[in-house]
């Protein structure tokens, strides 16, 4: 009989080497984690030499952190591990032969929606370049989100294919979802309970014993590679799910005539025991790489496996409903200040639009999938000239971002309010105004930042998602 992969990692040892492919917003605090990791002697952050993300490998191997954006404690990890010794940055993927376990966070975004069909050309990359030079007891764990199945199938077929080598025999394969927020990496990966799931019992306790180190409180939850997969793109499905149904409830207020932000107090304030009103906030659109594609991931995960489903006849998804519901908030914010604008004798055709905010989280620089942008297509359309004014981006192809407010307002018709930044929380009404140099300009708050009765009173007309009770408001000599 042969050796089992108990007996291969025994052999191997306890993990020292920790590879971590992809420097992004996962993989390097992952990376600056483990390699703070008394136990771990050394981490190499794999990451390709390539014209867009090349320019990482440089700063990293000098202790900078390249990803922008407030990340507290991550520059100093960075540059601590660095500076011991521990990390290093390459694009030379022959040093995964002398790693104990490798990780992959590879972004896996869809093509099209509509067809269910993901562009897994990087991640299958990344997980080739890491089988050619698979050894035997070595442990390889994908993190990114993926559709349900995808470790025990195709990744695990290009693995043995590349490698000679047989999971759950030769080495291990593991699916251990990230859960991390930009703004708050390093406190997400140190705190939050981790869900490991191996191909096997083997595969996961050895997963296990790679990230219990890193944890200050979560606990690790073990489970299998599938259940896993399912776990996270379930994960932020519900959370897609709580925004959208917010969202459709601010879009039913506004039509009654009410505040939602007085609705979601009442609701928010039922407490007891075994009772809860988990209710989020609404706003002008979903962005990130996440929560706009991993509804597609489960969804598609189902559909391969779509004979074992029973579902009311002619019933759409509950989960696809709330992505179009989210979807459709940048469009919401056209319409309202279209609205907006006709209230004052204008159109969007020929008038100036300021977006106040690219980045699709407040107080970061992450512009991924923004909304913003999908206002921006939609004013350009119909004639709208737009500028954007963003304190935290530093730049995006195609798109020019200022940090001077005071021009992005210069003879602005309207103003969208696309992101919730510190810096948008003491607009001057008075001052703003005088800089559009209109009598009546309006403003259109997505993210419920302004004091509405403080822009009326200075002779804006006031938008704002779920305002029912402000949006008819009238308007101030």
């Amino acid at each position: 009989m042969g050796r089992n992969l108990g007996e291969a990692f025994a052999e191997r040892g306890p993990i020292r080497t920790v590879g971590v492919v992809g420097m992004g917003y996962v993989g390097i605090p992952a990376a600056a984690l483990f390699a703070d990791v008394p136990g771990y002697t050394m981490v190499w952050g794999f990451q390709r030499d390539s014209p867009t993300s090349g320019y990482k490998i440089a700063m990293l191997n000098r202790g900078e952190c390249p990803l922008v954006g407030e990340e507290p404690g991550l520059s100093a990890l960075v540059q601590k591990v660095v500076r011991a010794g521990k990390f290093r940055c390459t694009p030379d993927f022959s040093k995964v032969a002398g790693c104990d376990a490798v990780t992959l966070a590879i972004q896996t975004p869809f093509r099209d929606p509509k067809d269910l069909e993901p562009d897994f050309t990087p991640l299958f990359s990344a997980i080739r370049e890491t089988g050619r030079h698979l050894s035997e007891g070595m442990l390889v764990v994908l993190e990114s989100t993926v559709t349900p199945g995808t470790t025990a199938g195709i990744a695990r077929e290009i693995l043995e294919a590349e490698s000679g080598l047989v999971a759950g025999r030769d080495f291990g394969l593991a699916h251990a979802p990230e859960r991390v927020m930009v703004g708050r990496l390093l406190r997400n990966l140190r705190e939050h309970d981790r869900i490991v799931g191996g191909i096997d019992p083997a595969s996961t306790e050895r997963a296990c014993e790679l990230y219990r180190p890193i944890l200050a409180k979560g606990r690790v939850i073990p489970m299998t590679a599938t259940a896993a997969e399912v776990e996270k793109t379930a994960e932020n499905t519900f959370r897609d799910l709580q925004i959208a149904a917010v969202n459709q409830l601010a879009l039913y207020c506004e039509a009654m005539g009410v505040s939602v932000y007085e609705v979601r107090e009442g609701i928010a304030s039922l407490r007891e025991e075994g009772v809860t009103r988990a209710i989020l906030w609404p706003g002008a659109g979903v962005g990130g790489h996440c929560l706009t594609k991993d509804t597609y991931h489960l969804e598609r995960g189902v559909m391969l496996r779509s004979a074992g489903l029973d579902w009311p006849e002619g019933e759409k998804s509950l989960y696809l409903t709330a992505r179009a519901i989210n979807d459709f908030m940048p469009k919401h914010m056209v319409h309202l200040a279209k609205a907006g604008l006709h209230r004052v004798g204008k159109t969007l055709r020929g008038s100036k639009i300021a977006i106040l905010g690219w980045a699709f989280i407040a107080n970061s620089g992450d512009a991924r999938n923004t909304p913003s942008g999908v206002f921006r297509e939609l004013v350009v359309a119909e004639g709208g000239d737009v500028s954007v004014h963003d304190p935290w981006v530093e730049n995006e192809p195609g798109i020019a971002i200022s940090r001077d407010l005071d021009a992005v307002m210069e003879g602005a018709d309207a103003v969208a309010i696309f992101t919730g930044h510190r810096e948008y929380n003491a607009l001057d009404p008075a001052h703003l105004r005088r800089l559009t140099g209109h009598v009546h300009p309006v403003i259109v708050d997505g993210r419920n930042v302004i004091d509405p009765d403080a822009f009326i009173r200075e002779g804006w007309v006031y938008k704002g998602i779920g305002r029912g009770d402000k949006n008819s408001h009238e308007i101030v000599s």
